[in-house]
This record gives C-alpha cells, structure tokens and sequence, in this order.
C-alpha cells in the first residue's frame, strides 16, 4: 500500500492518492468502466453543461442566418454571453469558497490564501490578474474560435449533423480530443523557451483559485481553445461547439478552485478541485494531462500523490540530468 506523501500544497487536507480510471485500469471491471464512461465523468459538470448548452443556444445564440457573414455585432453578444458564463461560474466558486470561506478548511488543497505579491501579479493582486488574463484574453481568444466554428456551419461549408447517436458520439469525442490536445500542448509549453515566455504567467498561481484556471498568455489561450479546429473538419450539431467551448473554458474554473469537494448540505459534496492538476502546480514536471486519459502513464509522468510515487519521478528528473 502506498503512502500519502504530505504536500506543501495540500494544507491541513491530504487528498486520497490518485488511481488509473476503471477504463484503464487492470483487470479490467466491465461494470465499473460503464458507470466511469457513462455517469462519473459526466457529474455533476457534465450533465451541467448539456443541461444549459440547450436553452443557451436557443436564447443566448445569434441565429445560423446571422452569423453566416462576419459582423461586429453577433460576434460581441458572443462574447458577453461567455464572459457572462465565466463570471457566473468562476465568481460563484470564488466568492463562496475564497471570500465568504464558507467551507474554511475543509477539502482545502491550497496551503495558502491567494497572493498579494506586487513582482508577480498585475495591480499586485493575483484574483484581480487572473481575471484580466481571463476575461480580456481568455473570453477573446474562446469567442473567436467560436465565431469561427458557426460561420463554417452557417455559411454550408459543412453539413449540421442531427443525429442524436452522432450527437452523443462527439461529446465523447470532444472529451478524449481535448485531453490528448491538452496534453500535447501542455508539454510544448515547458519547453524551456515557451515556458519562460508563455506559460510561466498560468504557473505563477502556485495557490490556485477558479479564476486561475484560464488566466494565461494570449498564446497559450490559442493552443488551449484549439479543440475547436477538430469541428472545422468534421461535421456536428453547431449545440457541440457551444459545448466544446464550456467544456474548456468553464472546466478549469472549477478544478482549480483550490477546494477537492464543494459541500451542498451537511452530507451532499461534489467533486470540484483536481488534485492531479494541482500536483502539477507544485512540481511542474509531471502531470502534463488529465487523469480521463492517462498519456502521463504511459509516459512516465504519473504522480498519485503517493511519497513513492514521487520519488520515482524525482529519480527520473535526475537521470535526465546526468
């Protein structure tokens, strides 16, 4: 049996060490990989967005004939229903979790409040940073892809697919297609070069918050949002690329909150924070992907939390050293 290692980052909360999803994990367990593909993955975020993705895109979205040529104006309602959708969410966990303190400690993952620090944040102030890089950069970079998407659509450069099979489909698509792109990326960024000019700026939220989650340089947003492209070439209900959108912009608000479960009630929590994620924040290189599709596994880069876990990859970053 493994130990838990204690992390500066984890507080006076030691979360459970990490296993392989019943997906992937041997001997494989039919049952258990059922419910993982078709409940856990989903709950609660999941069924949350495909709940709201339906009357968003009925009320909340300029129609197809709109938008079938470029404009200002259908391109900015856009972008305030997404920034709209962001401050809900990412306000929401941060004024419940971070300035009310309604949980205290309890599920804490950070070891400290978030930052003050006049070298690191702009206005010297980490939450009001992540909101500038999110909002101004983030919300941008997430609409324009968008925009881009339903133009394609609209305009009949690709056929809108209504079969509710294929519909089910991609949403699955979307989930492995982002996490492969995540990773992929995510290991571009540290290389040295983009790390230090690019995605040093999402790595100075050591203690993390939900408006951590996209508060990164405009470059890394255009790689982060690059699920989209996957839709300019294969063909979906325009209701998937709202969803795509969601998925990665409104997902990090959520599992950087600092917090591994949100309380509703006395007994009812949700899962909220990404221990995995937050391991990542603290030693940098390991836990490049996310745990639904386990490339770090396979690539040696696995950390569960675990004290031997991690000292098999301080063992590795000194071999590559010599």
């Amino acid at each position: 049996m493994q130990s838990r290692a204690k992390h500066p980052l984890s507080g006076d909360y030691e979360p459970d060490n990490i296993s392989i999803p019943p997906l992937y994990s041997r001997p494989f367990r039919v049952a258990s990989a059922l419910r993982y593909l078709f409940f856990d993955i989903l709950f609660p975020l999941g069924f949350i967005y495909l709940a709201m993705a339906f009357p968003i895109w009925w009320f909340l979205t300029p129609s197809l004939e709109t938008m079938t040529v470029f404009a200002p104006g259908w391109i900015a309602l856009l972008w305030l229903r997404n920034c709209a959708l962001l401050l809900f969410f990412a306000g929401s966990l941060h004024w419940w979790l971070h300035r009310q303190n309604k949980q205290g400690r309890q599920y804490r993952m950070n070891r400290n409040a978030l930052a003050a620090d006049p070298k690191a944040f702009l206005w010297g102030d980490q939450v009001k940073d992540n909101m500038f890089w999110s909002i101004v950069s983030g919300v941008t970079v997430w609409t324009g892809f968008e925009a881009i998407s339903y133009w394609i659509y609209a305009s009949g450069h690709l056929p809108i697919v209504e079969n509710p099979w294929w519909f089910v489909a991609s949403i699955y698509i979307l989930f492995f297609w982002s996490t492969a792109n995540f990773y992929a990326g995510h290991r571009f960024l540290h290389w040295r070069p983009m790390y230090r000019s690019v995605h040093s700026l999402h790595h100075r939220n050591v203690d993390i918050g939900p408006w951590s989650g996209i508060s990164m340089h405009p470059i890394e947003h255009l790689l982060y949002f690059s699920p989209f492209v996957l839709w300019w070439f294969v063909p979906v209900h325009p209701i998937v690329i709202l969803v795509t959108g969601m998925y990665q912009a409104l997902n990090p608000t959520v599992s950087h909150s600092g917090f591994e479960y949100l309380k509703l009630g006395r007994k009812l929590k949700v899962n909220t924070g990404d221990w995995y994620h937050q391991l990542h924040h603290q030693y940098f290189n390991l836990n490049y992907g996310n745990t639904f599709l386990p490339i770090d596994k396979w690539m040696d880069s696995w950390h569960d939390g675990s004290e031997e876990s991690l000292q098999v990859q301080k063992q590795r970053w000194r071999a590559r050293l010599r």
